[in-house]
């Protein structure tokens, strides 16, 4: 397997400028690998990768073939990867990163004003922090083009690692890769305290702020289908001691503070999310250690940051991160 590595290594130092037009010449069965290991079954990569499973399995197949060792082995009805193909990544990983490095180093002899840049992230980082950093940057690289698309926090780095996007705005939960992940750059943008949402008649309506054990007898409107969110509001409970009453649930904002507001329950909600001037509900701001709040971070393959076009969108997003803090 060795050999199989340095191959691609010697072929990277012959070739980079092939590598930057789309990483052809890193064998593209390592990246399938890569995949499988963030998507965790055959499926799931396949889907990822738009292709079908049988595909996959075969590229796998031809790959440990090739270098000499199994790289999965039978888990049940699954497949879980071995230690060699751990070793394996673990050498693809630092391969991607250079050619990110590379494609930074390259971009330099260009124009960094123009091109396609990509952003994911929650619906709430896209209203308070992605759009307006983007339009900002449009205004001072007309040039370029931007697309945004709404990503959940555990959706965004297998789209970062299938090259589907350039720089992910998430929340940070326990599914998400550590701060010290080989294959991916995180920053941080804003740390985003939660409010208490109740109706406009309810006791702590009037009180400006709280502490979040006050509420331990409400109803909680929550979103499961926001893992991030649902996360923070078990956590924020469990830290006030109490486990929090299973209210309605609803997956928009809109919908939660409708529910809230016609006496279904209360909630945690982000300080940026957006609440239509219609409900009649209030914000609480809550008191005591810690106040819950969430870390939004910007993500992308680690070596892009580098790249001018990448290394804009990301000043931009730190710039409305610091506007809103100072809000």
């Amino acid at each position: 397997m060795r050999s199989f590595v340095l191959q691609i290594v010697r072929v990277y130092q012959m070739f980079p400028n092939r590598i930057v037009l789309n990483c052809r010449m890193i064998d593209p069965r390592l990246q399938t690998l890569r995949i499988l290991r963030e998507e965790g079954t055959v499926t799931a990569a396949a889907a990822r990768l738009h292709l079908t499973a049988s595909t996959v399995s075969q590229q796998l197949r031809l790959l440990a073939r090739d270098v000499g060792v199994e790289l999965l082995e039978a888990d049940g009805r699954r497949v879980r990867l071995t230690a060699a193909a751990h070793t394996l990544l673990d050498h693809a990983d630092t391969l991607y990163a250079e050619w990110e490095r590379t494609r930074a180093d390259l971009a330099a002899h260009g124009s960094g004003d123009a091109g396609h840049l990509r952003f994911c992230g929650v619906s709430t980082a896209i209203a308070a922090i992605i759009a307006p950093a983007a339009a900002a940057l449009l205004r001072t690289a007309p040039k370029v083009t931007v697309h945004v698309s709404e990503e959940e926090s555990d959706d965004c780095c297998p789209l970062l690692l299938a090259d589907s996007t350039d720089i992910a705005v998430l929340i940070p939960t326990e599914a998400s890769p550590p701060p010290d992940d080989a294959r991916f750059d995180q920053q941080p943008i804003l740390d985003e305290p939660q409010d208490l949402l109740v109706p406009a008649g309810h006791p702590l309506a009037g009180r400006g702020e709280a502490h979040l054990s006050e509420a331990a007898r409400e109803r909680w409107v929550g979103s499961p289908e926001r893992a991030d969110q649902y996360r923070l509001l078990l956590s924020a409970c469990a830290a006030a001691g109490f486990t929090p009453r299973a209210g309605p649930h609803a997956k928009e904002w809109f919908a939660i503070s409708a529910l809230v507001a016609h006496g279904f329950g209360v909630c945690l909600i982000p300080r940026l999310a957006p609440i239509p001037p219609e409900l009649a509900v209030t914000r609480v701001r809550l008191t005591g250690r810690p106040v819950p709040s969430r870390r939004l971070i910007a993500c992308v393959r680690r070596g892009s940051e580098r790249q001018p076009l990448i290394a804009m969108g990301l000043e931009a997003l730190r710039a409305q991160g610091r506007i809103r803090t100072a809000e």
